[in-house]
């Protein structure tokens, strides 16, 4: 039966080719996904392990600011100088790198901000060269020119050099938390840290201007503490511990620090894996499908080989073995395919994605023999078990079959039972999404439920292909008939021929367009919703801000934007904690009259002309909170001063923009961070072009890096930006499912095509010309697609529209919004799918030659 079983995959790898190729493509992707995610790991843990070299020690500092108050926001740390040459003197230590850390915003050559909106990414800290009297820092190799060595001098990293147009020379403009600030570019240098890599900036100063820009002279963020050979560094990480205050410093090991750092490295590539794993493990599941029609209908034509096995002798059991030993060949090879396809996918990413700005660090592709093993069993475990079933129905083959001839198709069994279940699954998934549907809690249960109902509805629509595919393949064929005549009938009549196996072709399909549907309405509602906040109640064409991390806009910036030519408004915002009941929220202040020039508040009750010294407008949220209504008097804290009484005037409906009340400036200012302003909303003159009147705001206020002068799109943008990347990445990532879902479509033609060579013998006798054969073979596989992709988009929008009610407790302005160009794109989708799944078929049914095709058996 291993001999048949061989013979069988040798004999039908030409109807086997597509399957291989689904299974490849799945194989593929975890291959790809398992041996990128160890690279990608290793490669961080060497870029890790290069900044720790020759570290035995590192002792930490943590950050304090100076004052309580807001106008004295320095930092300082407990590590001092004095605290760094005591250091030097514990036997053992051969080496103190002192080091201050901070942010840096650079201006490019040509007056833009340079990464203005990623502050994390802008690294500065101090150039400290290895030994007194040299300029080598090893941790930043020299690329051209030399390292700071005063107060007016800076080096950047090579590549921000270059997308900021620097040469060795030039006068830098930058920010760090106050006014714009200029120092000539002495040198550049190379660095492999990620975040530099990856697309921020390093900007490198000499120790004390580090110090007087980021922390204060004498005071330093870190110690890197070298050591003599043979020094035990847990005991000599003991010895520093001993000597230094406990409050405020962490003393530890270089190998404990770089085992923490790669156990966070190991988690954070493995969450990531586990994602990218999700996604293959949609695409294996779309194979199954694929897999298990397959071998159902290479079972139906072998049904008369297989009943002389069973008169010859061969049991039941051995049929199945046969089936499943067949299948596992299939997988072992298409595993090994996927695998090479895999390694090579993952040996390619890394420059791709560094092209466009990843920044991951070179390092050599790591093939563990952990992914390998972990691949085929995927491939075999997967092909094996969506063999399983059609090997049950083989083995129920009668010997007395065998009488018969192989086109005669088996009675049609009873689909009351799958129907039934069917049923009683999409019910239950779609009565529990109905119900979630009324919450509008983003809770654990709520996500629970939300996976189980979604799950279940997406599996009774499958179960249920066979039962929905006749009434919707006959309207398709309707519209087929009455196109294309005879070759539109038979195509339909084709598609109806075998219920189960259209429904599974079209599964395939459909459960790849249910996830892009499902992601492309949540994402477009998402979109709208977050604009709706971004922007929502403001009519301001420009909001002017600080992208500083916790900085605000000075006071008199108010004036000078005022004054800009083409500015027809200008209101500042600031903010401040209002408390009230037990209940908290954001206070807004602004000057009423500015304000409603730049705003469009709806207003249930009262106005914002009513505002005044402690007469403050509430949203309906908070005034539903808070049992506010509008005339009532209350007594609450605005920011962390005392209690005062406060007079409701006006209810409007809640903005995220806006925030959950407005006050007048005066009430709010004091009690604001640093008694600055949030933002300025400006409005332009009807008759000024906004073209320039940015750049024009950003020369009135001094133009530095750390300015924003955003318009609407850019403020929307900036609430929605990491929501279009993550829907972008999903797109492609499931695309895959479609495109497995194609050569599904494919490898069922071309098996019906061999199943039906005596029918289409007999159909070109009768007068089909070999272009009504293709066009048959072409209109049945369109069928086939459009059933699907129906589906598909019909059960991906009602999973969006139940799911994302979950949405509203941190989006209250969420709504479904059909994005009708995707949503059509997509419907077009299906039959451009059917028509190009059909060539290779087509073609082969129209080359058929009649006499030959007549005798077929």
């Amino acid at each position: 039966m291993l001999r048949t079983a061989l013979r069988n995959v040798l004999a039908h790898k030409a109807r086997l080719a597509m399957t291989a190729l689904a299974i490849a493509l799945g194989v593929a992707f975890v291959t790809g996904t398992l041996v990128f995610g160890d690279t990608v790991t290793q490669a961080l843990r060497g870029a890790s392990a290069r900044s720790l070299k020759d570290v035995a020690v590192v002792v930490q500092a943590e950050s304090r600011r100076n004052s309580r108050t807001e106008a004295d926001d320095t930092r300082s740390t407990a590590l001092t100088g004095e605290l760094a040459d005591k250091v030097r003197t514990v036997p053992g230590v051969t080496s103190v790198r002192a080091t201050v850390n901070g942010d840096a915003t650079l201006a490019a050559k040509d007056g833009r901000p340079l990464n203005a909106d990623t502050g994390w990414q802008n690294l500065a800290t101090n150039y400290s060269p290895d030994a007194p009297g040299t300029d080598r820092d090893s941790r930043f190799p020299l690329h051209a020119g030399r390292g700071p060595a005063a107060d007016g001098e800076m080096a950047l990293d090579r590549r921000t050099a270059e997308k900021a147009g620097y040469a060795i020379g030039d006068s830098v403009r930058f920010a760090t938390t106050g006014p714009t600030l200029t120092k000539e570019l002495v040198g550049t240098v190379d660095t492999d840290d990620p975040r530099v890599t990856a697309g921020g900036s390093l900007a490198l100063f000499d120790t004390g201007t580090a110090q007087r820009l980021f922390l204060q002279a004498g005071r330093f963020d870190e110690l890197a503490v070298g050591s003599a050979p043979g020094t035990d560094d847990q005991e000599l990480a003991g010895r520093i511990r001993a000597l230094l205050p406990a409050d405020g410093i962490t003393v530890t090991s270089g190998a404990q620090l770089a085992n923490e750092q790669a156990a966070q490295i190991a988690e954070n590539t493995k969450e990531l894996t586990r994602v990218l794993l999700g996604f293959a493990g949609v695409a294996l599941f779309v194979g199954v499908f694929i897999i298990a029609n397959t071998f159902t209908m290479l079972i139906a034509q072998r049904s008369r080989e297989t009943a002389l096995l069973r008169a010859v002798g061969a049991s039941r059991r051995q049929v199945v073995r046969a089936v499943l030993a067949e299948a596992a060949l299939l997988g072992l090879g298409a595993s090994a395919a996927g695998i090479a396809l895999g390694t090579g996918i993952a040996a390619a990413a890394r420059p791709l994605l560094n092209a466009g700005g990843a920044g991951l660090p070179g390092g050599p592709l790591v093939v563990s023999a952990d992914a390998l093993a972990r691949s085929v069993l995927v491939g075999v475990g997967i092909t094996v078990l969506a063999a399983w079933l059609p090997s049950r129905r083989a083995a129920r083959v009668a010997p007395v079959e065998a009488l018969t001839t192989v086109d005669q198709s088996p009675p049609p069994r009873g689909t009351v039972v799958r129907n039934s279940v069917g049923g009683l699954l999409t019910g239950a998934g779609v009565l529990a999404l109905l119900h979630l549907s009324t919450q509008r809690s983003g809770s654990d249960s709520n996500l629970q439920t939300a996976a189980l109902g979604s799950v279940l509805t997406l599996t009774g629509m499958i179960v249920t292909a066979p039962l929905l595919s006749r009434p919707l393949v006959r309207l398709a064929g309707a519209v087929t008939t009455r196109l294309f005549g005879v070759s539109g009938k038979l195509a339909k009549e084709n598609a109806l021929r075998n219920p189960r196996r259209t429904a599974a072709t079209a599964s395939a399909l459909m459960i790849g367009l249910t996830l892009i549907t499902g992601l492309s309405v949540t994402g477009s509602s998402t979109s709208a919703a977050l604009e709706e906040a971004a922007v929502g109640g403001l009519t301001a064409d420009y909001v002017v801000s600080n992208a500083g991390p916790g900085l605000g806009i000075d006071p008199a910036f108010g004036a000078r934007v005022a004054d800009v030519p083409g500015v027809a408004a200008a209101a500042p915002v600031a903010s401040a904690a209002l408390g009230v009941r037990g209940t908290y929220a954001t206070l807004t202040g602004a000057d009423p009259q500015r304000f409603a020039a730049v705003s469009d508040l709806t207003f249930t009750s009262g106005s914002l002309a009513d505002i005044g010294p402690g007469r403050i407008a509430v949203s309906d949220k908070l005034a539903e909170d808070a049992g506010l209504a509008k005339g009532d008097t209350f007594h609450g804290t605005v920011g962390l001063g005392r209690d005062q009484e406060l007079t409701v005037v006006g209810v409007y409906r809640q903005t995220r923009a806006v925030g959950g009340a407005v006050g007048t400036m005066a009430d709010v200012l004091p009690h604001a961070a640093g008694g600055q302003f949030d933002s300025i909303l400006v409005k332009a003159a009807t008759d000024r072009n906004t073209g320039g009147l940015d750049q024009d705001i950003r020369n009135a206020l001094g133009n530095s890096p750390l300015l924003q002068v955003q318009n609407r799109e850019q403020v929307t943008k900036a609430q929605s930006g990491q929501v279009a990347a993550v829907l972008d990445m999903m797109y492609g990532l499931l695309g895959m499912t479609v495109v497995i879902g194609v050569f599904g479509v494919i490898n069922t033609l071309a098996m019906s095509v061999f199943e039906r060579t005596r029918e289409i013998g007999l159909l070109r006798a009768i007068g089909l010309d070999s272009k009504g054969v293709k066009r048959m073979v072409r209109l049945e596989s369109v069928v086939i697609s459009l059933f699907g992709t129906v589906l598909g988009i019909g059960t991906g929008i009602f999973l969006a529209w139940t799911c994302g009610s979950l949405s509203r407790a941190s989006l209250p302005h969420w709504e479904l919004v059909l994005p009708w160009p995707r949503l059509a794109l997509l419907l077009l989708l299906g039959p451009a799918i059917g028509v190009l799944a059909a060539l290779w078929p087509a073609r082969r049914a129209a080359r058929l030659n009649t006499l030959r095709a007549i005798g077929a058996q």
